[in-house]
């Protein structure tokens, strides 16, 4: 189960009641953040989720509205007593900008690791996440971000015994193990069944609508797409400034086929987005707008 909360859905500046934009998941222990916009940890707080266990932090690009609230985040995560490293992944720069941060934060009781992305696509495995940084089209470098939880095959039972596996081998190979035993090389996809289907959740913002975006969508339980603009009278502003308006958001989740799109990095000016869901939910019916706080869980399919 992969628990997920948009903490923020707001563009630009925040408002009394739209925090900056900020997608937080929990898995397994481990938390991961998206962005960290001002007003990020009262987001966490108003959600009753905690701070301490956000072991990484993927950033979409370096606008003050998607990494302002980072110095204030630390400086918890560290009165939080938190010792572990912590792991920030972003475009190239990443270290540099956060250095510069740090400057109203310059003491922590935990590491900061760095990933920077360089690549137009890149693959991260960390804390149970296969991460996908592909690169977007904005007016500086920016990237969107595919989570994607795997599901390794059951252990057929049957088969092992058929085999004569020896029972005490069982868990290891289970666990993707080589084994040796008895001078035969036992491996795990003797007793394994094809991998299962996971989970899958995208999220973008701060983009023209490019086929990277449908592509590293396709078939995602969950695609958050940024939808700046809902009047279609603002598409010009939307090409102009490089973000998107609510249809063109709902032609890629059509086109990535999505269990489900929530709209989110809403423009100060847009007070009532689902005034403008008409239109697109005649191109993607099970589009959403997103809003502060809203959260779901993503579920294995059962067996």
């Amino acid at each position: 189960m992969l628990d997920v909360c948009l903490l923020g859905c707001g563009g630009m500046m925040p408002l009394p009641r739209r925090w900056l934009t900020s997608l937080m998941t929990r898995y397994n222990g481990s938390s991961l953040l998206i962005d960290c916009g001002e007003g990020t940890q009262i987001a966490i707080k108003e959600k009753g989720w905690v701070f301490k266990p956000i072991d990484v932090i993927c950033f979409t690009h370096y606008h003050g509205d998607h990494i302002s609230g980072l110095p204030g985040l630390l400086l918890t995560m560290g009165n939080a007593d938190r010792t572990e490293p912590l792991v920030l992944i972003g475009p190239k720069g990443l270290e540099r900008v956060v250095s510069a941060l740090r400057v109203i934060a310059p003491e922590l009781p935990f590491e900061l690791r760095f990933i920077e992305l360089r690549q137009a696509v890149e693959k991260i495995d960390i804390c149970g996440y296969h991460i996908t940084a592909f690169r977007v089209n904005h007016n500086v470098t920016c990237y969107g971000y595919t989570l994607e939880i795997r599901r390794k095959g059951k252990f057929q039972v049957e088969r092992a015994k058929e085999q004569g596996l020896p029972v005490q081998l069982w868990r290891r190979l289970q666990n993707g193990e080589t084994v040796e035993y008895a001078g035969v090389t036992y491996t795990p996809d003797l007793v394994m069944g094809p991998p299962r289907k996971g989970i899958k959740l995208t999220y973008c913002t701060d983009t023209r609508p490019v086929p990277v975006i449908a592509e590293q969508a396709s078939g995602a339980d969950l695609f958050i797409c940024e939808g700046m603009y809902g009047e279609s009278e603002k598409a010009a502003k939307a090409k102009e400034y490089k973000h998107m308006t609510f249809k063109e958001a709902a032609g890629l989740a059509k086109a990535a086929e999505a269990g489900e799109m929530w709209l989110t990095h809403y423009s100060p000016s847009l007070v009532r987005p689902e005034d403008y869901m008409e239109e697109v939910y005649e191109i993607f019916p099970n589009a959403k707008p997103g809003h502060d706080g809203k959260s779901c869980e993503l579920q294995f399919e059962e067996d």
